[in-house]
């Protein structure tokens, strides 16, 4: 499940469908485990699905179940990414205008360079601070296995990456219920909060959650701002793949 980020799980050169069907059983039934616990206890459905992946990734061990793990670690994962992105229309990002579009495209350039810069400052590698800052910039847990996958293992620990999943999963519950209770003592109108919860808010369903709980048009404003943050995701990744390739070394402080 989430236990093959860098592709350590080699499928086997000819499987078969059915000899994907057990892993895959794994993981269908861990995401609706996952979903069930988030639908009837309020808790993060990415995070829950990260823990329930962590707690079984001793299966991967197993020969039968690793044609099927490793199609879900990898194709799965990145098709996913890919839909989430695709939901915002070209149109949709323009309707923002091109100051808050502007505003979004440099809020994440600054995010991601100030996480590099602190990376850097407390003595770890910069492709962590790419991970931390590209997930907080970003759409949270989506991106930083994104990012992950690109940077590699020996860029980007598994306990790095852990850490970071759990962070900012957290730190999005807690901005959820927050943020929309500062938006309404600054007494900000529906736009300006629309814009600030979708803008600084990791993940999308918390954001959408926040701007829909203020007010309606508030919720519309957050869902595209939001959108267009994920949007900006195959660029970044396209960015860091250019300036920070797979390193050769092990990850420090992993």
């Amino acid at each position: 499940m989430a236990a093959d980020l860098y592709g350590d799980i080699e499928p086997t050169p000819k499987a078969r469908f059915q000899d994907y069907l057990p892993g895959l059983t794994i993981v269908v039934l861990g995401t609706l485990a996952a979903g069930f616990i988030s639908d009837h206890y309020g808790a993060t459905l990415t995070l829950m699905a990260l823990l329930i992946g962590l707690a079984l990734n001793f299966l991967s061990a197993d020969a039968r179940l690793t044609p099927g793990l490793a199609f879900a670690s990898r194709s799965l994962l990145r098709w996913g990414i890919v839909l989430v992105g695709v939901r915002i229309t070209f149109g949709q990002i323009l309707a923002l205008g091109p100051v808050a579009l502007a505003c979004v495209i440099v809020t994440i350039a600054a995010v991601i360079g100030v996480g590099i810069l602190a990376a850097r400052r407390l003595g770890f590698d910069a492709a962590f601070g790419a991970l931390a800052g590209g997930a907080v910039a970003i759409c949270g847990a989506s991106a930083a296995m994104a990012l992950a996958t690109t940077l590699g293992e020996r860029r980007v620990g598994q306990a790095q990456l852990t850490l970071v999943l759990v962070g900012i999963s957290a730190m999005s519950a807690c901005a959820m219920v927050v943020y929309p209770i500062i938006a309404h003592a600054l007494s900000l109108g529906d736009l300006r909060a629309g814009f600030m919860l979708g803008a600084s808010i990791h993940d999308v369903a918390q954001a959408l959650g926040a701007g829909y709980s203020y007010s309606d048009a508030a919720g519309q404003i957050a869902t595209i701002v939001k959108l267009t943050r994920v949007a900006m995701l195959a660029p970044v990744l396209a960015i860091v793949a250019m300036f920070l390739p797979r390193g050769d070394g092990t990850a420090r402080g992993a």
